[in-house]
């Protein structure tokens, strides 16, 4: 009989990562709002770690205007720099501008596509699910994210490298890398 148990990393005892990792990770969420917003928080993720984003998710909503990409989009030079004064969040000038930048792409796609998700489809018709026997068999990007990656800058969006797109993917859920033996791999 096979045991089953939480990918090592949502087994923390950061209750917040636990409930990311137990109701976000790896599920399909295509709602316009979250995209803007994982889009967002994958981006100040970069270079730091998940865990420090999660618990300024409520500060980056604040923020961020509830992340509604048409209010984010109308952010000016001096909502930017009332942003690098605030503690709450991650001040990077540049990811603070790439947010702001990723809004206005994102409503430019919307015009095009109809949605977000839809463009996002265009590469990933349906949820990828992988089948990770170990964290070291999850790899930190792949070709659909090298592609996706490089349309997205096309597109006129920033911070959105291969190894950020692929995260964004997982954490949206196009792409499940659940290990075989997590409980939480085909949750709904």
């Amino acid at each position: 009989m096979e045991e089953y148990s939480r990918c090592p990393w949502g087994n923390s005892q950061d209750k917040l990562m636990q409930q990311y990792h137990d109701h976000e990770w790896g599920k399909l969420n295509l709602d316009e709002q979250y995209l803007y917003e994982m889009l967002v928080l994958e981006l100040f993720q970069s270079g730091l770690n998940w865990s420090i984003v999660l618990h300024k998710r409520e500060n980056f909503r604040r923020a961020f205007k509830n992340f509604i990409p048409e209010e984010v989009a109308q952010m000016t030079d001096a909502d930017i720099t009332t942003l690098m004064q605030d503690s709450s969040i991650i001040r990077n000038r540049q990811k603070i501008t790439a947010a702001i930048k990723n809004a206005k792409a994102i409503l430019i796609i919307e015009a095009k596509y109809g949605s977000f998700g839809h463009y996002l489809q265009e590469f990933i018709q349906t949820p990828l699910i992988n089948h990770p026997q170990t964290m070291a068999q999850i790899p930190t990007t792949s070709e659909v994210a090298k592609k996706l990656a490089k349309q997205l800058k096309k597109d006129g969006f920033s911070f959105v490298g291969p190894v950020v797109i692929y995260s964004y993917l997982q954490g949206i859920g196009l792409i499940n890398d659940h290990l075989e033996t997590c409980p939480f791999k085909y949750h709904s």
